[in-house]
């Protein structure tokens, strides 16, 4: 009996529903829990390079990023931020630190929020009355972005070292400075490399009010120990309902941040899924070479945009039940694959036309979905989705 596939009728479950939280606006994008969960990045660039960092903006965006950070660490940056701003068709952060001029620069330059270390930002707490009142009147949002190795002093040599309670001690202590001027456009964030002490932090934090809060595992590592760490950290507080805002912190390009961080969302249901790979880890059974016929697949279908799932199985144990499952699949075995559409054999193929034939299907229902999108007829088993393990 064929599967009944397409999009779900009611919203996909998640794990746990998410935390109340104060709303707040960072230019054009929602942040708290009325909204879905950010994805941001940061610029390798050098900010007063404008084309250069106006190009990386374009490149985040068109990965799907949805906020991204600036770096302002010279006068010459202060002075770029009106342009990039303007330009830029996601909002901007300003990251600072260590001179609080550059916060009020930000906040005239309209960028849409402005990231503060207090930790680091020479005589902050004397300036938190201009800050809030300049931020209120340029509706600029703040975000409080407290990080182990950056910790205030004095709450260094009160805890030690920078443990989950320090970290929360220093967002509260911070907070409150801001709502004693009836500040609250804020979000907080208690960024260590550990991720068990970040998901304890954020834990903690979470239990003490009702900011939005950006998660973050900082300084994660190069790309593989990065995703880890985060995908960890992110798992398990998201799980709970516990983030309005993720940055997967890695050494490698920012673009990478945004592909790991939206597929842990998508992993999650917090994000529609969009193109999805099942494929099997191979074993003694795989008949086809399934990494390389997984890898093409993936090749070929990387600017599907629509929710497809595709199933790449090679043996014939698993293979028919998963094939099935998808929208489309194959199930591969001496020589052939089985190719499978919303659950139904429409042809056998030789081993060397199974990537071309699924491209090929792929691309013809990914049209079907763009023409229902488009106010045309659905197709008559409905809207299929693709998914890739």
């Amino acid at each position: 009996m064929p599967v009944s596939l397409g999009m779900p009728s009611a919203p996909p479950p998640v794990l746990a529903p998410r935390r109340p939280t104060r709303q707040i606006q960072v230019g054009r994008v929602g942040v708290g829990s009325q909204h879905q969960v950010s994805v941001q990045s940061m610029t390798t660039t050098k900010t007063h390079d404008i084309g250069a960092t106006l190009q990386q903006i374009a490149e985040l965006t068109a990965a799907g990023c949805d906020i991204v950070r600036v770096a302002c660490p010279t006068d010459k940056d202060a002075d770029a931020l009106k342009i990039i701003a303007q330009q830029s068709t996601i909002p901007v952060i300003a990251d600072i630190h260590f001179q609080p001029k550059y916060v009020f620069a930000a906040i005239e330059a309209g960028c849409g929020a402005v990231r503060v270390n207090p930790g680091n930002i020479k005589k902050f707490d004397d300036k938190v009355k201009e800050i809030a009142q300049a931020a209120t009147e340029h509706g600029t949002s703040l975000r409080i972005g407290v990080n182990a190795g950056s910790l205030d002093p004095r709450l260094l040599q009160k805890h030690g070292k920078a443990t989950p309670e320090a970290l929360v001690e220093s967002a509260v202590w911070e907070a409150s400075l801001f709502e004693e001027h009836g500040f609250q456009d804020f979000k907080i964030s208690v960024k260590h490399n550990d991720p068990v002490i970040m998901a304890r932090a954020y834990e903690l934090l979470a239990e003490q009010g009702d900011w939005p809060l950006h998660l973050g595992v900082t300084e994660a590592g190069p790309a593989f120990q990065g995703t880890i760490k985060s995908a960890t950290a992110f798992g398990y507080l998201l799980g709970k309902g516990i983030g309005d805002t993720i940055r997967v912190s890695l050494s490698a390009p920012p673009v990478e941040e945004i592909k790991v961080g939206l597929q842990i969302l998508q992993s999650l249901n917090l994000r529609e899924r969009k193109l999805e790979i099942v494929s099997c880890p191979s074993c003694g059974r795989a008949q086809v070479d399934v990494y390389t016929l997984a890898e093409e697949v993936t090749e070929g279908l990387k600017d599907v945009t629509v929710p497809l799932r595709v199933a790449v199985m090679g043996c014939v144990v698993n293979g028919p039940g998963e094939a099935r499952e998808a929208d489309l699949g194959v199930a591969s075995g001496n020589g052939k694959g089985q190719i499978f559409v919303k659950g139904e054999v429409i042809r056998t193929v030789p081993e060397d036309q199974i990537v071309d034939t699924l491209v090929e299907e792929a691309r013809r229902i990914a049209a079907e979905m763009g023409h229902q999108e488009d106010g045309g007829e659905a197709p008559a088993a409905g809207a299929p989705t693709v998914s890739v393990h």
